[in-house]
């Protein structure tokens, strides 16, 4: 699925956000007009865009922000939001038929995990994510149910961070919010009081946490004090009813205690919302750490159904994230969830053949790379 595309631009020096209409009849102060063929001078005139996009030449003498020769479009619906950058890029920020929407936030991070997939950038680009997010939040449809807040760590914007929050809560009331965080920020008690004074009770904060052995956390996020950091920043928000879940991404390093873990989550943390046990992505660094981190789905299955039956047995919410049902027991399927974004899912070959096509999150695009070898069909 492409999200990204590229064409020529003129008129304009800064970002414009808008929303996407092929149709000259419903235009206002924040359409970007798609066009296949550069429109009329004076019809532009007449129904004033926020900018024009197109697969033609700009032959028109007219100075309506435009990106032109754009080679496809068509992955660009009625209502999506795109940004339009001066270098002539389009990027899609919010496609109005898909679940999967997400605020990207910032590509700095304050842990360096071994098997991030969106590895962090060492720049400022707090600002520049701001702008641009400040701009998409209120042309969001107010009818969104759901959308994702993801960086690197959001919280590295600081009051940018809280002001978008803010945001979101005024134009969005209704939407659940998933905000992708390492917590750590919270230790700090003037961060969670700001977290506080949003008062969104539809956000729940994701938060990974690896090992109950601090040693092993850190090892892990490559940040020292991590794990402690992130135990206290979960403490904090708790003792104001801020909604959690507990991450946990499965590979070489997690699974030999992750039952450990799950009693750990238990007996410290019952207040959690959620647990999630998630597969592995075979993107960023992890194809680096390769060695360190894999381990064949098929062969840590009796560890999962052990931890995943004691949160369930003891009232913890728990579900299994990124593993096709053909790797997993029967008896697990009712904890399965189509969890990969659906503009890096896909389905193999073999899953032509299976059964339970319609009920299996897939794969990957990145599986590719490295998959287990007990795939088959059911």
């Amino acid at each position: 699925m492409i999200l990204k595309t590229k064409g020529k631009a003129e008129n304009f020096n800064n970002i414009i956000v808008g929303r996407i209409s092929k149709s000259n009849f419903s235009i206002d102060n924040s359409t970007i007009l798609l066009q296949e063929n550069l429109i009329d001078k004076n019809l532009l005139d007449s129904i004033n865009p926020l900018g024009i996009i197109t697969k033609c030449k700009n032959n028109g003498n007219f100075f309506t922000p435009i990106i032109h020769s754009v080679k496809s479009l068509q992955h660009l619906e009625e209502n999506d939001i795109v940004l339009l950058n001066s270098d002539g890029v389009i990027n899609t920020l919010y496609r109005t038929n898909s679940p999967h929407n997400f605020l990207f936030l910032t590509e700095r991070c304050n842990s360096n995990c071994l098997m991030c997939s969106q590895p962090p950038k060492n720049r400022d680009d707090s600002k520049y994510f701001y702008e641009v997010n400040s701009k998409l939040i209120p042309i969001i449809p107010k009818d969104c149910t759901q959308l994702g807040i993801t960086g690197g760590e959001p919280t590295l914007l600081g009051n940018y961070f809280f002001s978008l929050l803010h945001l979101i809560k005024d134009n969005l009331p209704q939407a659940h919010i998933q905000c992708l965080t390492n917590g750590r920020s919270f230790a700090w008690q003037n961060i969670t009081d700001k977290l506080v004074e949003v008062g969104n009770d539809n956000l729940i904060l994701c938060i990974p946490l690896y090992s109950d052995i601090p040693e092993i956390h850190d090892y892990i996020v490559q940040a020292k004090e991590a794990f402690h950091q992130t135990v206290i920043g979960i403490y904090n928000l708790a003792r104001f009813n801020i909604r959690i879940e507990i991450r946990i991404v499965l590979h070489k390093i997690t699974i030999p205690r992750l039952l450990k873990l799950a009693e750990f989550i238990y007996k410290n943390m019952p207040f959690v919302e959620h647990v999630a046990l998630m597969g592995l992505e075979i993107e960023g660094y992890t194809p680096h750490n390769i060695d360190k981190l894999w381990i064949d789905p098929y062969d840590y299955q009796e560890i999962l159904k052990d931890t995943v039956y004691y949160l369930h047995d003891f009232g913890i919410a728990v579900s299994i994230y990124n593993i096709p049902l053909c790797l997993l027991p029967k008896d697990l399927w009712p904890f399965s969830r189509k969890s990969i974004s659906d503009w890096k899912n896909i389905y193999i070959d073999e899953c032509s053949k299976c059964s339970e096509l319609l009920n299996c999150g897939g794969f990957f695009k990145s599986s590719s790379k490295k998959n287990s070898l007990h795939i088959k069909s059911i």
